[in-house]
């Protein structure tokens, strides 16, 4: 006996539902305990379920589906159902056995196309016939609405919008839709006949089918469901009287006069359904998803495994009742031998809050025996182990096509790094031809010729790059041949340090984590230290040298030797004009002297030459253009771009550092973190740390090298407990919802650097970071294409230029650098999705605040998009490839950056660029061979055959 319902509100505002019972012959409404139809005489005990729409009904909804009748008990064990035919009364598109009556005869031909065979069923919304296409040979089926809805328009809309909605879903386990067509004023569609049964006639029939069978059907159910819900088509009436199942055990969803885009079902089109099968939220009239399609998925499931519904209810008031309560029989109460992978798939399903039902259908297939266990932990609303997102995933070796793929792009990449290099890299542009031993020796031979020969007691050196000349030409130089002016060796635009102190030489800022010593750091305030830059091809730049605290009186001093000085520094003091002194050092002198003259190339400005000296020793000399910056004369005064940047630091630390300890208290208190593997990443990182400070630090052969032990633990402890405490706060969440970007990540903290799934994920992340390296000068290529000017050229790693073990000090701090970044990235793209719910507005968040922060040039908005594009792909591998790929791309693409890359073989600095790629190869190879697990990368088998 159908039964509709309208609604109304009571003066709290509850809903309160009144049936409306419907004689499904006629369509004559008749009292809720009729047992006949007072019009035609049908009976009202039909098992049909077919469903009635109330066109007056202020709460639109469809009937509730009927109880079915009682069926026998089950069987323990029932055989798997192999070519079923439809007894007692079927549904709409069931068995291929003629049916007497409806209002054609057999044989007849309609729009002369469909020769009728016979009458397939009948239901509340109509009649089906098997039919003959005439014109193709093949059998259909053809279903037409009832008379007495032909001319109701709601009817009408509902009709075109089933075939409109079925031919958006294209698969084997949805029913196809053909067309819809009319004769003799009488609206039809055609459709894939199904020569077989309906689920509820097969529940009636035997009573519920075996745990292996419904598996089976449950997974062909899921396939078609999630190619509906993957076309934005969600179906509202999923129940077994719309599923079919052939005589080949393959199941057709059918019926999808209810279905709609998601986006499109609001309001009291929400409500429109099979009470017995909709969802709670359904029910209520509010927002329908494709999680309401998951419950009744569910109910489907409990149904078929059981043989009995989930609510048995007659009315609907008593069915929002049973709802509202909440309580349901187990099915293992019901069925013994239910595994309890299935039991706990469908509970999930059945949860009456949306957010706890399984995201998809596909989750809901994973999870069933046989299928992920990780979706299974998914789909029954727990969060996996680190145990067994560690063992999910895939086992088994890549293709051997693409890891030599990966292989390739990993070399194909090198090679462009290496000419780009020739073309857009500093070392590559300017005069660089003497290496830091010659120009070590030189500092101390110039140094000895200004009458400083004592033996210091500590020394040390390096390089840096001379950004206030490249600024001054990006400045005031708008050719597209700007940078060719970087050919000449003065202005010089690299340039070596020297330091030498009658003391040991010992940072002691706190924040010179690496301990390593600089031109600035320590300051200068030891007499007899000395200071000296020099150009790239040996010529002197900058001197000084602290003079004594104490100096007592002696005797007249004679003049300084200037000419020793600018000889040193290749200049000819006949050149040169005298001038007042400008500039001047912190150190004391009795002496100030200033000469200047106008240079035309390789750029037209002023040199000029400022000295001093104490007691006729020369205590400070240097060269200086129009771009020298008086950095302790100048307010710091930020600009917007660089505040911005500033604020956006400061938040992101803030949020990291609050958030991850409100995170860690809220696992600890659970018990549900990762504590084994945070563990590990942090005495990773620690031994990194210390690893790069051995490498990179300027240690003492004193007890001042104590001090500097204590300074690098504590930093190392920091970095470290940093690390963990972000780790053991996101990890849980992560393996919650996004269990797949931690497979490999957490192989490999567990000691598995062999797997293949490890290897795949280092052998991507290296072509990832390649790639990236190489696109980091594109811009150099695509601005002038369009008519922009070249930005700044690259410039390499100061500590690769001093040897071996500088750079591989570098590359350990890139490596501790870029997990601490990424688990940051890991963390805020977590607390923006809790912020704005949608995966896709945290990613054009992130990518914004990411490109923002990395802009500047000429070119704002072309910096924007390249750093937007950069970031953009770091968010993907993140998501598509996981934490492991993201931080070998990071780190190799730092790498790459850190070695002087070159196709010049024979400049002293090409062993670095030999080295860096060597690395980068040895990686890509040692990450293929693990992850073809045994697999050659080439084989004779094409040959062979």
């Amino acid at each position: 006996m159908p039964e509709s319902f309208a609604a109304f509100r009571d003066a709290n505002g509850v809903v309160n539902f009144e049936p409306v019972m419907f004689c499904l012959a006629c369509g004559t409404k008749v009292p809720e305990n009729a047992r006949f139809c007072s019009s035609c005489g049908q009976a009202m005990e039909s098992d049909t379920g077919t469903m009635l729409v109330d066109q007056d009904s202020s709460f639109p909804g469809e009937t509730i589906s009927p109880r079915a009748s009682t069926p026998r008990k089950p069987p323990a064990a029932p055989a798997p159902l192999r070519h079923p035919r439809a007894t007692g009364s079927p549904n709409p598109l069931t068995s291929s056995d003629p049916i007497g009556g409806g209002r054609f005869t057999p044989g007849q031909i309609l729009a002369e196309r469909y020769r009728i065979v016979a009458l397939a069923g009948r239901g509340g919304m109509g009649e089906v016939f098997r039919a003959e296409d005439l014109t193709l040979g093949q059998i259909v089926a053809m279903k037409f609405l009832p008379e007495r809805l032909s001319q109701d328009a709601r009817a009408l809309a509902r009709f075109h919008a089933e075939v409109r909605n079925a031919r958006q879903v294209s698969h084997p386990n949805v029913c196809r839709v053909f067309d819809i067509g009319e004769t003799d004023g009488t609206l039809f569609l055609t459709m894939e006949y199904v020569d077989g049964e309906d689920l509820a006639s097969v529940v009636r029939r035997i009573g519920r089918l075996s745990p292996d069978k419904a598996t089976e059907i449950a997974r062909q159910i899921c396939a078609g469901l999630a190619a509906a819900h993957e076309r934005g088509v969600i179906h509202r009436d999923l129940k077994p009287a719309n599923i079919m199942l052939d005589g080949a055990g393959k199941i057709r969803i059918t019926d999808f006069g209810l279905a709609g885009i998601a986006a499109s079902i609001q309001g009291e089109e929400a409500r429109a359904g099979t009470p017995a099968y909709m969802a709670p939220e359904q029910l209520a009239g509010k927002q329908v998803t494709t999680r309401s399609d998951i419950y009744s998925l569910g109910l489907v499931l409990y149904e078929i495994l059981t043989g009995q519904r989930a609510f048995e209810a007659s009315t609907l008031r008593e069915l929002v009742r049973l709802r509202e309560s909440g309580t349901i029989t187990h099915p293992s109460t019901l069925v013994r031998d239910l595994d309890p992978l299935i039991e706990r798939v469908i509970l999930r399903c059945l949860e009456s809050d949306p957010d706890k039902r399984p995201a998809s259908a596909l989750q809901v297939a994973a999870a069933l025996p046989g299928g992920d266990p990780l979706a299974a932990a998914l789909a029954a609303g727990e969060t996996p182990s680190p145990e067994m997102v560690a063992a999910a995933g895939a086992t088994e070796g890549i293709k051997p096509q693409v890891g030599l793929g990966l292989i390739a792009t990993v070399l194909l990449g090198l090679v462009a790094h290496m000419f780009l290099a020739d073309r857009y890299k500093i070392q590559n542009l300017t005069p660089f031809e003497k290496s830091p031993e010659v120009l070590l020796a030189r500092s101390e031979e110039i140094t000895q010729q200004l009458g400083f020969s004592e033996t210091p007691a500590d020394s040390a050196y390096g390089f840096f790059t001379d950004f206030d000349y490249l600024n001054y030409i990006q400045e005031h130089d708008k050719s597209r041949a700007r940078w060719q002016r970087l050919s000449s060796d003065r202005p010089p635009t690299m340039v070596f340090w020297y330091r030498q102190s009658p003391r040991e030489i010992a940072s002691s800022d706190f924040f010179n984590f690496a301990g390593n010593v600089t031109l600035w750091e320590p300051p200068s305030d030891t007499t007899g230290m000395i200071s000296v830059c020099l150009d790239s091809r040996g010529r002197l730049l900058f001197f000084k040298r602290i003079p004594p605290e104490h100096d007592p009186p002696r005797g007249a001093s004679g003049p300084p030797d200037w000419p020793s000085l600018f000889s040193a520094a290749g200049l000819d003091p006949a050149t040169f004009t005298a001038a007042a002194p400008e500039w001047s050092d912190l150190l004391y002198a009795d002496t100030r002297a200033a000469w200047t003259r106008e240079i035309s190339a390789p750029i037209r400005s002023t040199e000029r030459v400022e000295a001093a000296a104490y007691r006729g020793k020369p205590v400070y000399f240097r060269v200086l253009y129009p771009w020298a910056d008086p950095w302790r004369d100048r307010a710091h005064q930020p600009s917007s771009h660089q505040k911005l940047a500033n604020i956006v630091g400061i938040v992101v630390f803030a949020a990291l550092l609050v958030g991850s300890v409100l995170l860690v208290r809220r696992n600890v208190r659970q018990k549900r973190g990762d504590e084994a593997g945070s563990w590990r990443l942090g005495n990773f990182l620690f031994f990194v740390f210390l690893t790069m400070w051995a490498l990179q630090a300027h240690h003492l052969a004193s007890l001042g090298e104590f001090g500097m032990i204590v300074l690098a633990l504590a930093w190392a402890f920091l970095i470290s407990t940093f690390a963990r405490q972000l780790y053991f706060g996101l990890e849980p969440f992560v393996r919650r919802r996004d269990p797949h970007t931690l497979i490999s990540w957490a192989r490999l903290i567990s000691g598995k650097i062999r797997d293949p799934l490890v290897g795949r994920d280092i052998l991507i992340g290296t072509a990832y970071g390649v790639l990236l390296g190489a696109f980091e000068s594109v811009d150099n290529i695509v601005l002038p294409l369009f008519g922009g000017l070249p930005p700044q050229p690259g410039t390499a790693s100061m500590e690769s230029l001093l040897g071996v073990r500088p750079t591989l000090g570098s590359i350990f701090r890139y490596t501790w650098a870029y997990v601490l970044f990424s688990l940051g990235v890991f963390f805020i793209l977590f607390l923006l999705r809790l912020v704005v719910k949608k995966d896709w507005i945290a990613a054009i968040v992130i990518v914004f605040l990411g490109a923002v922060t990395n802009t500047g040039g000429d070119y704002f908005w072309s910096t924007f998009l390249f750093s937007a594009v950069i970031w953009l792909s770091i968010y993907l591998v993140l998501r598509r490839f996981g934490l492991l790929a993201l931080v070998v791309g990071l780190v190799v693409q730092n790498t790459l950056v850190t070695f002087p890359m070159t196709t010049h073989l024979s400049r002293w600095y090409a062993g670095g660029a030999i080295a860096g790629i060597l690395t980068v190869v040895a990686v890509a190879l040692f990450a293929v061979y693990h992850a073809l697990a045994g697999q050659p990368l080439f084989s004779t088998k094409a040959l062979d055959d």
